[in-house]
């Protein structure tokens, strides 16, 4: 029997733990997340290990109304010490879950608490936690998970002061804004107009016609490459396809500026067009573009009204996305215009449609042009990535894979990058324990573990 989280967690074999022992040190590139600029040029502390842990975490909050928790001790006004030791009551029953593994690393990795948390231990922890805390600043926890990039998602109206700032001062670690322009093309949410009106003010001028809007998005995209943008982020519910209505997009985007009632065909062919052209802009700026998908948002009206978007009432959707995805990449690539780009779903089904989908439109000089990007979300846990990853290296080289990013509000969540390191050797590692792949060629699987890692994001994004 193995001890809980030793040296060898997650890894089954000699080989697997020497492929780790490659990759563990290397830096961290983490590609997308939504952590805050400011809070690191602000070096911010956390009053307590709630705020860190429980502040804005809703994969917390789930869990902790699955098992019943009021919630007062989760998005309410209860003391920061009642709401941990109702998260702490909880714990033993996350058997099997991501969060039991990712918590106990974070205290392990950069608190340095080695006591398995549950009811009993709770103030043990708390206050262990809290005293390294006082210590321990956001650039401090940055420094000890050893990160070289961290891009965040940004709105194209935000001033991104921080970045610069960030910047200006010299600060060794790349903080980067990633291009999130999903609020210009999300012509059907009623706060639509309220939204370009806030654009115009930001670009100094009047959003009247589409080529305004398409201007006005240009001159903000350039003002995020003058900051080191080279990312790109659209967030599509479902992917938006409506060859018949793609060219009246100019049409329905003056219906909308007047309040006028547009329809879902009208609504599906403005967003496709606008997507592809956000694609083509990135191409020309060499800008990766990452299309995360199949989500279906706020599920729960009640909740939603009482305390707001992405709180956990988000859920997995069954859309059928392949023939629009294809018809964009096809309208991209026969104008050869693709960009580099990183497909997500959040549905585990499309695995074998996403991998399939990107071998379709890669070829030289690019290695991993096109690519699934790692498990997301509802999928990022230890089966999820093991087929993720295992899916992708039965229809493409994994080679080529860029491997793993947070996609968290959390600075503690870096844990998650070794997570999916141990996942990763392991997968391959068992490659050669069974037979799979020769020791012969222990040295390539090497190399292919730390390209995974860290270098070819590197490469990739061009950082």
């Amino acid at each position: 029997m193995k001890k809980f989280m030793d040296y060898d967690f997650l890894l089954d074999s000699p080989t697997a733990i020497e492929l780790f022992n490659e990759v563990k040190d290397l830096p961290i590139v983490d590609y997308h997340c939504h952590v805050d600029a400011k809070e690191i040029y602000e070096d911010v502390k956390f009053s307590s290990i709630t705020a860190a842990w429980l502040g804005g975490d809703h994969y917390k909050w789930r869990a902790m109304r699955n098992m019943g928790v009021e919630e007062e001790l989760i998005t309410g006004n209860a003391d920061e010490y009642s709401r941990f030791v109702a998260w702490a009551t909880i714990m033993p029953y996350m058997a099997g879950n991501p969060l039991y593994h990712f918590s106990h690393l974070e205290l392990k990795r950069y608190l340095g608490v080695d006591t398995v948390l549950n009811k009993n231990t709770a103030k043990e922890v708390y206050d262990k936690a809290n005293l390294a805390l006082k210590d321990l600043s956001v650039r401090k926890i940055i420094d000890k998970a050893n990160v070289e990039v961290i891009v965040t998602t940004n709105d194209p109206i935000d001033d991104l002061k921080y970045h610069k700032l960030l910047k200006e001062e010299g600060y060794k670690v790349k903080v980067l804004p990633a291009f999130r322009p999903d609020k210009a093309i999300n012509i059907e949410k009623p706060d639509y107009n309220d939204y370009i009106d806030k654009l115009e003010q930001v670009v100094g001028f009047k959003i009247k016609y589409l080529e305004d809007l398409k201007a006005a998005l240009i001159k903000r995209l350039d003002y995020f490459v003058s900051l080191g943008c080279k990312a790109s982020d659209h967030g599509l519910d479902y992917v938006p396809y409506d060859a018949d209505m793609i060219g009246c997009a100019g049409g329905t985007f003056i219906k909308a500026r007047n309040g006028e009632y547009v329809t879902q065909e009208q609504i599906d062919g403005f967003k496709a067009s606008m997507v592809i052209f956000c694609a083509k802009e990135y191409a020309k700026r060499d800008i990766a573009m990452e299309v995360h998908f199949g989500c279906q948002r706020n599920t729960n009206t009640a909740m939603f009204n009482k305390i707001g978007p992405d709180t956990g009432f988000d859920c997995v959707n069954d859309n059928n996305h392949v023939d629009n995805l294809y018809a964009i990449l096809d309208t991209l690539a026969s104008e050869g215009a693709l960009p580099k780009t990183l497909l997500y779903s959040l549905n585990a089904k499309d695995n074998a449609l996403l991998i399939s989908m990107m071998g379709a439109f890669n070829g030289a000089p690019f290695k991993g042009k096109v690519q699934q990007g790692s498990a997301w979300w509802f999928n990022d846990h230890k089966k999820g990535m093991e087929e993720q990853i295992a899916y992708y290296s039965a229809g493409a080289p994994i080679g080529t894979f860029i491997g793993m990013l947070t996609d968290s509000r959390s600075f503690l969540s870096y844990a998650r990058h070794e997570y999916f390191r141990r996942i990763l050797c392991n997968y391959l590692g068992n490659l050669v324990e069974k037979g799979e792949y020769p020791l012969s060629e222990l040295d390539t699987l090497k190399v292919i573990a730390r390209d995974i890692c860290h270098d070819n994001a590197i490469a990739y994004f061009g950082y």
